[in-house]
């Protein structure tokens, strides 16, 4: 490894709002709102406000996978938070997810408003509130749940690590990609032991510890997200290849990650979502042929 500059740390850390990098406007190291700001409402019982990150789409692919298995109860509203505008830090949106972070959703169902943040107790309130996508039996339901937080707890490793500093860093430290390289594919080479061993990651059935684990891990190995595919050879993780295509050809799943999607293709881009015919109709290629 290459020399690099010593850094001593200073005796008390202050905040450099011109430390960099692509986040480097609305990262800051303080909680609540920044400007008042509403969010808009819907008139389905589920309102997600939300993009099109791995963690958003989570979500958006449950929510798809419910309605179509038949779960009409689970049609929903999802709007748009622009992250790098600091949509995230409205008054409106701190008051549903008081740690600013996307997804956050609110489920209108009931006599009271419940609010539901961070994307893996979403995904289980959800499973729970339809009897869908989370197994029953003590056994499967608890490789269901160890593979959910098993990401919770991996991704930051791979997104605020590997991808921050492979893709988003202002400056290439040697020492910190190689680091979180290390353990992405540490990470990868888990899952593909345990793809190697069954079709998904709980077993015999799809569950939400595949949906959240494909649009990170998925993604990775599809090249979908850090441009790293190449870099971290991701052809030697075949199980978890295969377990990625498998998901990638399901309608629900190519639905769930168009939603909220402001970049990329446009015909992968759906702004903002209301009804089933908006992948039909509101796809912004569509939006942008003359009539």
């Amino acid at each position: 490894m290459s020399n690099s500059a010593a850094y001593t740390p200073p005796a008390v850390w202050t905040w450099d709002k011109q430390n960099g990098g692509d986040f480097a406007k609305v990262n800051r190291p303080l909680a609540g709102a920044t400007h008042e700001k509403e969010l808009p409402v819907g008139h389905h019982p589920l309102q997600l406000y939300s993009l099109a990150t791995p963690n958003g789409v989570k979500v958006t692919v449950l929510l798809e996978e419910l309605l179509a298995a038949g779960h009409t109860g689970a049609e929903y509203d999802a709007w748009p938070i622009r992250i790098n505008a600091g949509d995230q830090f409205g008054s409106g949106f701190v008051a549903v997810n008081p740690n600013s972070k996307i997804p956050a959703l609110l489920d209108r169902s009931g006599p009271t408003p419940i609010r539901v943040f961070e994307s893996g107790a979403i995904l289980v309130h959800l499973a729970e509130k339809f009897g869908a996508f989370l197994p029953t039996a003590p056994a499967a339901r608890a490789a269901c749940l160890s593979w959910l937080f098993w990401q919770m707890g991996s991704a930051p490793y791979l997104g605020g690590g590997f991808g921050h500093f492979y893709a988003y860093a202002p400056v290439k430290i040697e020492y910190a990609i190689d680091r979180f390289a290390m353990e992405a594919k540490r990470q990868l080479d888990v899952l593909d032991r345990r793809l190697a061993e069954s079709p998904y990651l709980a077993g015999e059935a799809y569950t939400i510890a595949d949906i959240a684990v494909w649009p990170w891990y998925g993604a990775l190995v599809k090249g979908l997200i850090y441009g790293a595919a190449e870099f971290l050879s991701v052809q030697e993780y075949t199980h978890v290849l295969r377990w990625a295509d498998a998901i990638s050809a399901r309608p629900a799943a190519k639905r769930g990650r168009m939603v909220n999607r402001l970049s990329g293709e446009p015909s992968e881009q759906l702004h903002e979502r209301h009804d089933t015919s908006d992948f039909e109709t509101k796809t912004q290629d569509k939006l942008a042929t003359p009539a």
